[in-house]
């Protein structure tokens, strides 16, 4: 069947709601390139102020979902489930390099689609592209071996893999609607579901360093999901109030990781984070009875070294050094400037603008502006306090890592004014808000 392209738009702007077969030719349109940037833009906009029903979001997911290659793994005999989590974005958020080995060391297959940078967000792939060697577009064919062998692999999206998906938010992210709830929904969903999965766990997070700031939004945005995913799907709304773990910036975020992953440092917020996701992932796998079960046995691979053993092997199969678990510092880029950030009074850690200590990030060269920006592994925060702490003059905020002391003396300046320290002591923010299944 077929429409014009402008007419589609003036239905959903005039709030009618669209058929499967609209929303099928304008999607097919997206990736043959047949609707242009322009009318991607109306869309979207059209969307953003008119919405899409319960329906009209599924079949748009699914449409962005069919738009390129699904992916099939019944011809590899995988003696599991085949698993995986995403994530809306935070600062400090490294879950991912933790959570897949862990749950490949539990039994679970983890073909782990994830993204780069964007705003204040760090990106995965950002991440792992600060590891010498690690190949994060490898072809399907050593894509999927790996994950056979190894039990997961962490990569880009490829062209094939929603295609419309990639084409419509890069649209998206220049015409201020991405924050839509509709959209984030099928942009999430197309790529996840295109993975092949037979369950999947999101992590939606809430708070100043969210793009769900308000819990009622994130709340809005988890039950979407579950509601339209067509595999068993569980959403977890988590605090984004202040920094994940101990760090922030690529290499500094994978130095981490694996002191978490070799027991040598656990900060207690992220350990929460990564236990609970992946306690979840394992109830939904069946390889537990229940949460509790899930939990004792994530920290049973993470004390035995399983957990290590398979990021250690991941890193090595898809490009990156044999030895990176041994001697990280080898490998990892550091910074010029390696400087503390003192707080100008005593007291406690009362709240954090978490989105701004994100750009702080970017500022430094950590993250992208522009979708061409070149990034600094090197750079970001490390030690970095937590709401609640206790903090004395001579006590550091953060450490900072820069390649200027211009940069330097700018980013601890400005993170001055983005931690609040009170006279009085502060819980630390719940962890763990809202399950949605």
């Amino acid at each position: 069947m077929t429409f014009l392209n402008q007419e589609i738009i003036k239905n959903k702007r005039d709030g009618k709601v669209l058929s499967q077969a609209e929303i099928d030719f304008f999607i097919q349109g997206i990736a043959n390139n047949t609707v242009s940037e322009g009318q991607i833009a109306a869309f979207a906009m059209a969307v953003f102020f008119q919405g899409m029903n319960a329906q009209e979001r599924i079949d748009f997911t699914q449409s962005m979902v069919n738009s390129g290659d699904v992916m099939d793994w019944s011809d590899m005999n995988l003696n599991g489930p085949i698993l995986d989590k995403h994530s809306t974005g935070g600062v400090g958020d490294k879950i991912s390099l933790m959570l897949a080995p862990i749950v490949a060391a539990c039994g679970g297959y983890v073909p782990m689609i994830s993204g780069r940078g964007l705003g204040h967000t760090g990106g995965t792939l950002d991440k792992f592209d600060a590891i010498p060697g690690y190949n994060a577009t490898p072809d399907n064919t050593l894509f999927r071996q790996t994950v056979k062998n190894i039990g997961c692999a962490i990569i880009g999206q490829t062209d094939n893999l929603a295609p419309a998906d990639k084409r419509f938010y890069a649209t998206r992210d220049i015409t201020a609607t991405v924050d839509c709830i509709p959209l984030i929904t099928a942009s999430i969903l197309s790529k996840k579901l295109a993975e092949g999965l037979d369950g999947l766990v999101m992590d939606v997070k809430t708070g100043s360093g969210a793009f769900m700031e308000n819990l009622d939004d994130a709340k809005e945005l988890a039950q979407a999901i579950v509601d339209v995913s067509s595999v068993k799907t569980t959403a977890i709304i988590t605090d984004m109030s202040q920094v994940i773990g101990y760090s922030a910036g690529n290499a500094l975020e994978v130095a981490e990781t694996i002191d978490y992953l070799t027991g040598k440092t656990q900060e207690p917020i992220l350990h929460e984070l990564v236990e609970t996701l992946c306690a979840q992932m394992l109830v939904q796998g069946r390889f537990v009875k229940d949460f509790d079960a899930g939990i004792a046995k994530v920290n049973a691979v993470l004390a035995n070294g399983k957990a290590a053993e398979v990021f250690a092997k991941m890193v090595s199969a898809l490009g990156g050094p044999n030895d990176l678990m041994e001697n990280p510092d080898k490998y990892l880029a550091k910074a010029n400037i390696i400087q503390p950030i003192y707080p100008l009074q005593t007291g406690y850690i009362a709240e954090m603008n978490t989105r701004m200590i994100g750009m702080g990030v970017v500022e430094l060269g950590g993250g992208r502006r522009m979708v061409t920006d070149a990034i600094d592994y090197s750079v970001g925060f490390s030690q970095f306090c937590h709401i609640g702490d206790k903090v004395e003059l001579d006590k550091p905020l953060a450490f900072v890592h820069a390649n200027t002391q211009e940069q330097a003396d700018k980013t601890k300046k400005n993170l001055l004014k983005y931690i609040n320290v009170s006279e009085q002591p502060l819980l630390s923010p719940k962890v763990i808000k809202v399950i949605v299944s």
